[in-house]
Formats: structure tokens, C-alpha cells, sequence
């Protein structure tokens, strides 16, 4: 909404710059009409960058080149303004790009790959990616930089060069992982009863959170203290932590209803002879 409010206050100053140039200055008219464009383009955007996937990535894309081509086109009409030769501007400016495009070959990298990114659609803003360690959703992509945002609300913004290994977990159901431990003292055969019982209902109670019934794994392996089990569920990745938590929290709950003990870290003391 404060975006939206921006562009349309930039409009109006921009509409009304255009409005006295028309009657004094020629150049002041063009940069007018210009910004008024932008300002209105990303106001359309604005309202398709909300939504999830292409159409938002495309809109977010299209507002940042205009924002670019809307300064470059300002700076060639200031020149123009203090009377400058348009042909030789044009030539220095030309000049100027080669030696700052060996200059920053990143940048230049990041707005190329950001343009490839948008093209092939490997992923668009709404989408949960996950980039080295990090995984959280796209809420904004520009030609030069990406930024992604984890569950705890914290952002990475990565430029579009770096982005050369990820996943994208959207594109298919991801699992949600539970593994606790038992004391070697319970029987086996006993709590895959229970648990064959128990998890069918905990997918009927939850179906805001899991996409299918839980799953016993089996032993995953064998610890100091007890055996390690494992639990999984299918979700949606923008669930996938809270339906993790309540997988736990659902197998504390049928532990305790059934008498399964959860065993602790323990000291076995021998006394010598």
C-alpha cells in the first residue's frame, strides 16, 4: 500500500512537472511525461506484484527496467537542456559504458541473468527456493538482485549472478521429518500397532497442515539411550515447519497416551570389587 501511495504521488508531481514545461521549458515537459509514464506503469505493476507466481515476476521485471530506461532517458535530456551536442553525448556516453561494462562486470552480469531468470521461469516471486543454506519465499525479483524471505521473516538479498545452484520447492510436495527416540526396553511390534493406529488420525484432525497421512519409517538407527524412529509427512514447503512441529508434538501426545517412554541421557554407575 505505501508503495502504491509513492507512485501515485509521483505521478502527480511528475504530471504536473510535464504541465508547466508545456508552458516554459520544453525539456522539463519531456522529463515529465516520462516519470509520469513510469509512475503509472508501476502502479499497474504494483497491483500484479502482490499476486504469486509469472504474472508478478514479469510485472516486478517490467517496473524495474522502466525505473532504469527513466533515469537514462533524464540524464540524456539534462544534457540536451544544458546544450550539449545529442551525436557527441551519445558517442561519449557510449565511450563511458564500454569502459564502466570492464569495469563492472558484475553488474553487468547480475541485469543479464536476471533477464535469463525471468525468461525461462525457473522460478517466479511467491515460489520457495532454497539457495546454499537458505530457504524461504522469492517476495521480490529485479533485473540486478533477488530477495528471499525465511519463515522467521528474515530477508537475503542475493544478486542474480550467484544464483547458480538452487531448488525450487514449490514445483513438488515437500516432507516434514520427525525423529524421536524409544527406550530399547519397548517392543517394537507394540508401538508400530500404535502407531499404525494413531497417525491416520492425526492427518483426519490436521488437514490444514499435511497433505497425506503420516508415515512410520522404521529404526533409523540405534543411540546410547534408545532406538531412533522416524516419522514423515507430506506438505506444502510454506507449511512445512509448522507441520513439523505439530508431527512432533502429535507423537509426544500418543507416546503419552499409550505409556511409551522417551528415553533420557542416563549414567550407569559399576562399583569394583
Amino acid at each position: 500500500m505505501k508503495k502504491q501511495v509513492i507512485y501515485i504521488v509521483g505521478f502527480v508531481l511528475a504530471a504536473a512537472l510535464a504541465a508547466a514545461g508545456y508552458f516554459k521549458q520544453y525539456h522539463l515537459m519531456q522529463i515529465g511525461i516520462i516519470w509520469a509514464a513510469f509512475f503509472a506503469i508501476a502502479l499497474v505493476t504494483s497491483l500484479f506484484s502482490k499476486k504469486k507466481g509469472r504474472a508478478a515476476t514479469i510485472a516486478t521485471l517490467i517496473r524495474s527496467i522502466c525505473g532504469y530506461a527513466a533515469a537514462i532517458a533524464t540524464v540524456f535530456f539534462l544534457f540536451d537542456f544544458a546544450g550539449a551536442d545529442l551525436t557527441t553525448t551519445l558517442a561519449a556516453v557510449g565511450v563511458t559504458a564500454l569502459i564502466v561494462g570492464f569495469a563492472a562486470q558484475s553488474l553487468i552480469e547480475d541485469l543479464i541473468t536476471g533477464i535469463f531468470i525471468a525468461a525461462e521461469g525457473k522460478f517466479n516471486i511467491g515460489d520457495y527456493i532454497m539457495i546454499d543454506d537458505f530457504r524461504g519465499k522469492v517476495v521480490d525479483m529485479g533485473l540486478r538482485t533477488t530477495t528471499i524471505e525465511d519463515a522467521g521473516g528474515n530477508k537475503k538479498i542475493v544478486n542474480n549472478s550467484d544464483i547458480r545452484n538452487f531448488q525450487n520447492r514449490s514445483q513438488d510436495q515437500s516432507i516434514a521429518v520427525s525423529t524421536v527416540a524409544v527406550t530399547y526396553g519397548q517392543k517394537l511390534e507394540e508401538l508400530e500397532k500404535v502407531l499404525a493406529a494413531e497417525l491416520p488420525k492425526v492427518y483426519a484432525e490436521h488437514q490444514e497442515l499435511f497433505l497425506g497421512e503420516p508415515k512410520y519409517l522404521g529404526v533409523e538407527e540405534f543411540q546410547d539411550s534408545g532406538i531412533l524412529i522416524k516419522v514423515i509427512a507430506p506438505v506444502n514447503e510454506e507449511k512445512i515447519f509448522a507441520a513439523r512441529r505439530e508431527l512432533n508434538r502429535q507423537l509426544k501426545l500418543i507416546f503419552d497416551r499409550n505409556g511409551i517412554e522417551i528415553p533420557f541421557p542416563q549414567v550407569v554407575v559399576h562399583g569394583g570389587k
